[in-house]
């Protein structure tokens, strides 16, 4: 603690600083914007603020995606406004005056002229920073990437600051577990293997950005304790047709290949939009796990290996229309749907010795698994913009249905070192599931004055999972029914939710304020043993920030938010599934959902210089944890509640320019956990540890269309509930190609280039010795070839926040 205090009393001494050092006119600003000879916005136009007396640029600007910027906190003098843009003519405003009386001008509209003089083809290339901060948003911008070429969005989210992934595909933020993810706005869960496998389908070229936002408002969802990571997909922006033709190939162990389309046509009534991808990866899978069964009647070593070979054949689809009844109102439907499969050949050998290492017996288990997961989700929305005020109403009806089927087959050979007859077991798992998800919300802003805003809104959602674990055992040349292990599962819940949320703006200062309750029902009945799980609670989430510009180089902000994490419905499910005999996965139809609060004061300098330091508290922490089963000698994953997590950390982000061909972003985030639980187990759990991760990136633009971009991270030693994980690092490359003015685009990208990305985990449980070591297939190289066809300058679609998206998010495939 003692080092935190220090770093926020220097923190502070900073900030007392530079408060003396302002000589702005409170609330002073000169707003515009800029359009071109068709009326359309311009984009990153070069704008600059000239004081009359002595011609200097005071201050100078980009214009933002509409074609809009804004000075602020202007000393008092007259001023011109100059706008550049390559290929127009430059424009010079007339004379603004900023004093006490008149602090706030508003500049007419720009209209920019071409340039009579300009050459007959003039290609821009505006080039984003890999990473960049913007208010309470962390961006990793993914669109021009070399590095992600190829990648799927699941390996992108592995690349982005502050993110890591652990063997089981747990997301962890800032090193604390509990995200909400989100897909255009569109909010959704990954706990465990939520998302993974819709991820895993989303390949890099359909995304554009990924934002980190580590306290939401009251108008999201509640969900995810450690805050949202929203992947934002690419856009278009004008009348037309066009579309993107997307092929690629990569090599790791085995062959990876991609490829899809996306389209999109627009009128002044209608847009219809769509897209399709596929993706079939291949690859290999090792882990190693060494425990000792001590201090038990049975006491023995375990030698465990497994190899696998997988395989993932996906396909995802989207269709959708909006209809502009009006310029004011429009209504939309969307359907989106997969269809996947995915196969695994596992072979697992373990050794058993006694304490003094002698060979007692073996145990050699060949699993073969095969998986198909489906889903189709539909919705139907309604936007209206109610009056010019800026009042605006939004519904969405939603349902989803997920189903999927799987089949285990299970062929163990045990032998005896005292040469004793070798027995052979063979089971079989077939675990048919459905769920099915309805929704429906609406959201409503409405302006109280010009610097005043006020949100509200509603959403009710219903779900149902049907589980039918089936356990087979093959005797006497038939399969027979395994009553011991065969389970039927039904878990209902309804969730009845209200916010409101305001929005004031002061001079130099933004204030929001909001509330969300929750009204949950849940029912998990185990029918096979009648044993069932009811809950019925209320809860409010509140939330706040604020955000005060010091000066045009200082900005400080402060925000705070509870939030609650639900259990994934399979984890729910008391289910058993097998490695071996020894090694098991358990549901746990016991957990009860986690609480947190979060607490950050932030800091950024020049508008691009960032820190924030955070304190996080969570009660009933939801973690997987590895635990003894001495009766059967094995060991065993679950999901359990610990009492309470408690979490330090600091972040800063540093992007550097050195020329303009060449910049960098270091991304750095220094953080304490603490597990406390009076009795996991039978056990008194006691764990914390500061570690850090950082990510750097490398950017070279070597001509108008070609560039190179070399990348690393490494994350230390940390732990995480019972787990002890190892540091890890990685260094990956990129290289991006432009041909045939701009619309084919080549991208080369080798991850993970000295193949160091590997998982390494021991027990930080009290009593319980292991070593979990696992090789991924990370080091592939991919080669992605796009063509853009039809208009490039097409209007982007209609975004949209469905319903649903935060329930089918907690569905684990």
């Amino acid at each position: 603690m003692k080092p935190l205090k220090s770093l926020l009393s220097a923190f502070l001494l900073a900030v007392s600083g530079i408060l003396a050092a302002q000589t702005s006119i409170p609330g002073s600003e000169i707003n515009g914007s800029v359009k071109d000879g068709n009326q359309k916005p311009v984009d990153y136009a070069t704008v600059s603020l000239i004081r009359v007396a002595d011609s200097v640029a005071v201050k100078t600007m980009m214009t933002d995606e509409n074609g809009k910027f804004s000075f602020k906190n202007i000393p008092g003098s007259e001023y011109q406004v100059s706008v550049n843009q390559i290929g127009h003519s430059k424009y010079l405003s007339e004379k603004l005056k900023i004093d006490e009386k008149v602090p706030v001008q508003q500049l007419r509209s720009v209209t920019l002229s071409p340039d009579s003089k300009q050459l007959k083809q003039v290609n821009v290339t505006v080039q984003k920073p890999a990473i960049e901060r913007k208010g309470d948003k962390l961006i990793l911008n993914v669109e021009n990437s070399s590095v992600s070429a190829g990648s799927t969005a699941l390996e992108v989210l592995q690349r982005a600051p502050g993110v890591s992934l652990d063997k089981d595909d747990n997301v962890a933020l800032k090193g604390r577990q509990g995200v909400l993810i989100m897909i255009d706005g569109k909010p959704t869960y990954l706990s465990s293997a939520d998302l993974a496998n819709m991820l895993r389908n989303m390949q890099s070229n359909e995304i554009e950005s990924i934002e980190i936002i580590n306290n939401p408002s009251a108008r999201y969802e509640a969900e995810g304790k450690s805050g949202i990571i929203n992947i934002k997909l690419k856009k278009n922006k004008n009348y037309g047709t066009n579309g993107t033709f997307t092929l690629g190939s990569g090599y790791s162990s085995k062959r990876k290949s991609n490829t899809g389309i996306t389209m999109n046509n627009r009128n002044e009534k209608l847009n219809v939009f769509g897209n399709y991808n596929y993706n079939n990866n291949r690859g290999e899978h090792n882990m190693t796990i060494d425990r000792v069964n001590a201090g038990q009647a049975s006491s023995a070593i375990f030698n465990q290996t497994a190899n696998s070979e997988r395989s993932w054949y996906n396909n995802n689809f989207k269709v959708g229309a909006d209809v502009f009844l009006n310029k004011n109102n429009t209504i939309g439907a969307l359907m989106t749907g997969y269809i996947n499969q995915w196969s695994e050949a596992q072979s697992n050998g373990t050794l058993i010795r006694s304490m003094q290492g002698s060979l007692d017996s073996s145990l050699l288990s060949k699993n073969d698994s095969r998986s198909n997961y489906n889903n189709l989700s539909y919705n139907f929305n309604f936007k209206s913009v109610l009056d010019t005020a800026g009042r605006e109403l939004t519904i969405d009806l939603d349902h989803a249905n997920n189903n999927s089927k799987s089949k285990m087959l299970y062929d163990n050979v045990y032998a005896y070192s005292s040469g004793g007859q070798s027995v052979t077991e063979v089971l079989r798992n077939l675990t048919p599931s459905e769920i099915d998800i309805y929704a429906m919300k609406a959201d409503y802003t409405h302006p109280l004055a010009k610097s005043f805003k006020l949100e509200a809104g509603f959403k009710l959602s219903w779900v149902k999972t049907d589980n039918d674990y089936q356990a087979n055992r093959f005797e006497n040349q038939l399969w027979e029914n395994d009553p011991l292990r065969s389970n039927h599962f039904v878990y209902n819940e309804s969730v009845r939710a209200g916010y409101v949320n305001v929005r004031k703006e002061f001079k130099n200062t933004n204030i929001q304020i909001g509330v969300r309750t929750e009204h949950t029902k849940s029912k998990g009945n185990l029918i096979t043993t009648g044993q069932v799980v009811e809950r019925d609670y209320l809860d409010f989430f509140p939330s706040a920030a604020i955000n005060h510009t010091l000066n045009d180089n200082n900005s400080i902000g402060i925000t705070y938010s509870r939030r609650i994490t639900r259990p994934a419905y399979s984890d729910l499910n008391p289910f058993e599934y097998f490695l071996d005999r020894y090694t098991y996965n358990q549901g746990n139809p016991f957990l009860n959902p986690e609480y947190t609060n979060t607490f950050e004061l932030s800091y950024t300098l020049l508008k691009k210089y960032n820190a924030s330091l955070s304190y996080t508290k969570t009660t009933d922490v939801m973690t997987q944890v590895l635990l003894p089963d001495p009766e059967k000698s094995a060991l065993y994953q679950t999901n359990a509640n610990l009492a309470e997590q408690l979490s330090y950390a600091l972040n800063v982000s540093a992007p550097v320019t050195f020329t303009k061909w060449w910049n960098s972003n270091t991304n750095l985030t220094v953080f304490n956990n603490h597990f406390t639980s009076p009795d996991l187990n039978g056990q008194v759990l006691d764990n914390k540890q500061t570690a850090f991760q950082v990510h750097h990136s490398e950017n070279f633009t070597l001509n108008s269309s070609t560039s190179v971009e070399l990348s690393g991270n490494y994350q230390s030693k940390l732990i995480y509930g019972t787990f002890l994980v190892q540091p890890q690092y990685a260094v990956d490359f990129g290289m991006n190609k432009s041909l045939m003015a701009k619309k084919v685009n080549l991208k080369l990208a080798v991850s993970d280039i000295f193949k160091t990305r590997r998982g390494k985990i021991s027990s930080a449980y009290p009593g319980l010795d292991y070593k979990v070591n696992q090789r991924f297939d990370s080091r592939a190289v991919r080669l992605t070839l796009s063509y853009k066809f039809g208009n490039n300058e097409l209007k982007e679609s209609r975004k949209r926040s469905t319903g649903l998206d935060s329930e089918a998010g907690r569905v684990k495939n």
